[in-house]
């Protein structure tokens, strides 16, 4: 089995988290970030971009970038504000009142459920980059406010994207596992998590490894895209009151002004004033319009009032469902990147008189939770004990119109209730059971979360018939519910998934599609990848040829020149045409010629390294006396009277002091004189072998080892004379070797300091 990883599937950003060892790591995207914009899109090729490149041209293509899509997952049309319904890109209503997302560019429909599960692939992928094995599971986190049908929307962007779901969790309990994971002293915790799209407040009682949510509320139609549209709201009305143009009619202009107010929310939060300059924002017929002006902290907190109002009412809920004071929290963890926002802290710290802890990062700490979460599920984290709740009341409808409630909001999940209930009329033989979730009394004011029959109910009177009906919460908080009839044992049951969810044909098709659309994407990134790679190899020939030109001449250079130039327009001509089969020939062949020039480089250095040490070496120490020398002229030039007459040529050397001087590099030397008695050298060394190395040197007087002169070459037989080394001699297919040749030969010889036979004189001193 593969890797299980967190994921915080947010409405503006995403987080992806793993643990590795017992620590939770944030793995980082390909491009170094550790959050990745929830933004899919489709560019002019029809290519899949994700992410931060999704972003960059959301601008130029609006219809098909799509950004938010979490509030729409799980929902009806109906269900929709107008706000929600002011984006860029295309919602459609079907006949179900599901709702779909247009993609122009490829001719197609999205569900919301298929957006974000492209969204979750890429987070998977990342991983798998990280971990370099497979990712097949995922805790996923989500808004502690969705209900049922968007809980189980989300566990289908799962599955589509090919992951088993594990757990979904609550964003407020993933936040409060990864602040208490150490925390040993039980106290009381306020979470809370304003997202970009969604807003919740939990409270839990933390401490030794055991996490209790005691409540939890919210509002999944507040985040801070509500913040972002009011600046939107106020720099369109300022252009309009200015220009007479509404550039919330157009959509790029539309987008334009959603990514300034983005800009100018977060710099509000450091600065006290920022500046909004958009040129062109739009043109007409008397030229290009501009948008150009200032909005201040104060302004921006005015326009927010009634956003930040919204935010008072589920904290105090929470506080009050938990049965505690504010005094009674001893830590207040924000999460989400608009509690940065300086006006919501200080609304938090007007309910709760505490600062808010600042260890953890607010844009991170829902996925950390996840990947504990995920560790606990695979055993990698122990003695951890989660007890989430349910955040809405659940119940059915009945007579009417009421709701009867059968697992009130904040019970502990997983959990399991029933209760009896019968018929409302004489003879009934059908009973359907509506369930719903809410806190309104009347069924009309909660939301329906699904209906089924149970058939097959004995006739009899009114209220004869009992009809037992369960509903069971699991720790995802997906709800299952049945009915039975007590009479007969005849049992109807469902898995709720609301109306404008997906069913599993559906789901299976989408996954079929991903799969699909993501094959297509492997083959046609490899394809660029591979174009790319072509294209830096003939660059990388082109800089390599100037170097060695410069380093070594034009002459040199000039034979591989022609075939890597042919080389590199034939990898152009691979390129324009398209050609795969011949851009790979093309390729490995130009491989193959740098490889080539670079060693003939490496063998010229060689030379030149040898060449100047060499003479270093000799020019301090003098001769090896094992070096094989090409020259013969050392042998026949050496002199035949006065010190050094008779000495043997390989002798070995004697240390500095003995030549009759002390070294001394700051003073010259001086020669002593040689000893004025006559010196046999033949006498103090036994006979050694000539120069050549083929006889010995005594040869009844005639060499070396009796101290007389050395015969001249002429004097000598071809027998005796020593073979005489020639340099190697260039090859026909290589021009330009003679070069290097010449060079090898003379530094092996003049560059040792050897003198020839031409240079020599008898007055000159022998080293």
């Amino acid at each position: 089995m593969g890797r299980v990883v967190g994921i915080d599937l947010g409405t503006t950003n995403s987080v992806v988290a793993v643990m590795e060892g017992s620590k939770p790591i944030v793995i980082a995207n390909s491009e170094g970030t550790r959050t990745t914009p929830s933004v899919v899109g489709f560019n002019k090729d029809g290519e899949l971009l994700v992410g931060q490149m999704a972003r960059r041209q959301s601008v130029l293509n609006p219809q098909n970038t799509y950004y938010g899509v979490k509030r729409f997952m799980g929902r009806r049309y109906a269900e929709l504000n107008s706000d929600s319904k002011q984006v860029p890109y295309t919602i459609r209503r079907t006949e179900e009142d599901a709702i779909k997302i247009r993609c122009p560019r490829l001719r197609q429909e999205f569900a919301p459920e298929e957006i974000s599960a492209k969204i979750i692939r890429r987070l998977a992928d990342e991983a798998e980059r990280y971990l370099g094995e497979e990712v097949t599971g995922a805790v996923i986190t989500v808004p502690a406010y969705f209900n049922d049908s968007q809980r189980q929307a989300t566990r289908d962007a799962g599955r589509i994207a090919g992951l088993e779901v594990l757990r979904i969790l609550n964003e407020p309990t993933a936040a409060a596992l990864a602040y208490g994971l150490e925390q040993k002293e039980s106290s009381s915790i306020l979470v809370f998590d304003l997202g970009g799209g969604t807003f919740d407040v939990s409270v839990l009682e933390v401490g030794d490894g055991v996490f209790e949510v005691k409540s939890t509320s919210g509002d999944t139609q507040l985040g801070g895209n509500d913040f972002d549209r009011k600046i939107v709201d106020w720099l369109a009305e300022q252009f309009l009151e200015a220009e007479d143009i509404d550039l919330r009619k157009d959509r790029q202009s539309l987008q334009r002004l959603t990514e300034a107010a983005e800009k100018a929310k977060i710099e509000l939060s450091g600065v006290t004033t920022t500046e909004i300059n958009l040129p062109f924002i739009t043109a007409t017929e008397d030229g290009p319009k501009h948008l150009e002006t200032q909005l201040d902290r104060a302004t921006f907190e005015s326009l927010s009032g009634e956003l930040v109002s919204r935010l008072r009412r589920p904290i105090k809920r929470a506080l009050q469902d938990a049965g505690i004071s504010p005094v009674q929290i001893r830590e207040v963890v924000l999460v989400g990147g608009s509690t940065r926002i300086p006006l919501v802290q200080g609304l938090v710290r007007s309910f709760i008189d505490r600062e808010p802890n600042q260890n953890v990062n607010p844009d991170e700490v829902v996925a950390v939770g996840a990947a504990i979460q995920a560790g606990i599920l695979g055993g990698e984290v122990k003695d951890i004990l989660l007890l989430d709740v349910t955040p809405l009341s659940l119940g059915l409808e009945t007579i009417g119109g009421v709701m009867k409630k059968l697992i009130p909001r904040n019970t502990t999940i997983p959990v399991r209730r029933s209760d009896i209930f019968s018929t409302g009329e004489n003879n009934q033989t059908v009973v359907e059971i509506h369930v719903m979730q809410g806190e309104r009394e009347m069924a009309q004011g909660n939301k329906s979360l699904g209906r089924f029959k149970l058939t097959g109910i004995p006739p009899a009177p009114r209220g004869v018939p009992q009809v037992q009906v369960s509903f069971d919460i699991d720790a995802n908080g997906i709800l299952q519910v049945a009915a039975r009839d007590k009479t007969t044992g005849r049992e109807q049951s469902i898995t709720v998934q609301g109306s404008s969810t997906l069913t599993d044909a559906e789901v299976n098709r989408m996954m079929r599609d991903a799969e699909q659309f993501s094959r297509e994407d492997r083959e046609r990134r490899e394809k660029v990848e591979k174009r790319n790679r072509a294209k830096a190899l003939t660059d990388q020939a082109s800089r390599r040829l100037k170097e060695v030109t410069l380093d070594f001449g034009s002459q040199f250079a000039s034979y591989y020149r022609r075939r890597i130039e042919s080389l590199s327009q034939e990898i152009l001509e691979g390129l324009k045409q398209n050609d795969d089969r011949r851009l790979d020939r093309a390729q490995a062949d130009l491989q193959d010629a740098l490889y080539e020039l670079n060693r003939e480089v490496r063998m010229q250095y060689d030379d030149e390294d040898e060449s100047f040490f060499s003479t270093i070496k000799k020019t301090f120490i003098g001769d090896d006396e094992d070096d094989d020398y090409y020259y013969d002229s050392r042998q026949a030039s050496r002199p035949t009277s006065g010190y050094g007459a008779g000495r043997a040529y390989d002798a070995p050397r004697q240390p500095q002091q003995d030549r009759g001087y002390e070294y001394d590099r700051r003073q010259p030397p001086q020669r002593q004189q040689p000893p004025a008695q006559d010196y046999n050298y033949g006498a103090a060394n036994p006979p050694r072998q000539n120069y050549s190395g083929n006889r010995p040197m005594n040869d009844g007087g005639a060499g070396y080892g009796n101290g007389s002169a050395p015969r001249r070459p002429e004097e000598r037989s071809p027998e005796q004379r020593p073979p005489r080394r020639r340099p190697p001699q260039p090859s026909a297919r290589d021009p330009y070797e003679q070069r290097n040749v010449s060079r090898k030969y003379y530094s092996e010889g003049k560059g040792r300091n050897i003198p020839y036979e031409n240079d020599w004189d008898e007055d000159d001193e022998w080293f």
